[in-house]
């Protein structure tokens, strides 16, 4: 159950990637950015990092043990980020995504989900 949990959360934020790298590829091209390259930039690195988290999510669905490592490390980097939006007064956005960061390091670093990926290792 927990690593279905985390599976969701992993493939929500791959989603969400997607829709934001896809929104700044199209705002790109139909609008006159002050820095085209940038935003060129922005747009693929957006697109590249959903489908690497949709990626690690299917990866938790197959229960493969190398989903963790990303799993987690998306999280953490989640945590400053949610805290810096908080800080630049964007908390309807910060606060979930710190929710969602601690929902899903919970889900990773569980005994069921470590029971799940790597048995009775020793």
């Amino acid at each position: 159950m927990t690593l279905t949990v985390a599976a969701a959360i992993m493939g929500l934020e791959g989603v969400t990637a997607l829709l934001l790298g896809g929104y700044v590829g199209v705002e790109t091209a139909i609008g006159k950015p002050a820095d085209l390259i940038s935003s060129i930039f922005v747009a693929g690195f957006g697109i590249l990092v959903g489908a690497v988290l949709l990626r690690v999510a299917w990866g938790m669905i197959q229960v493969d043990r190398w989903t963790r490592s990303p799993g987690v490390l998306t999280q953490i980097f989640a945590l400053p980020v949610g805290v810096t939006l908080i800080q630049s007064d964007q908390q309807a956005i910060g606060i979930p995504l710190i929710a969602v960061a601690v929902i899903g390091l919970v889900a990773l670093l569980s005994p069921p989900t470590t029971q799940a990926l790597y048995g009775d290792q020793d």
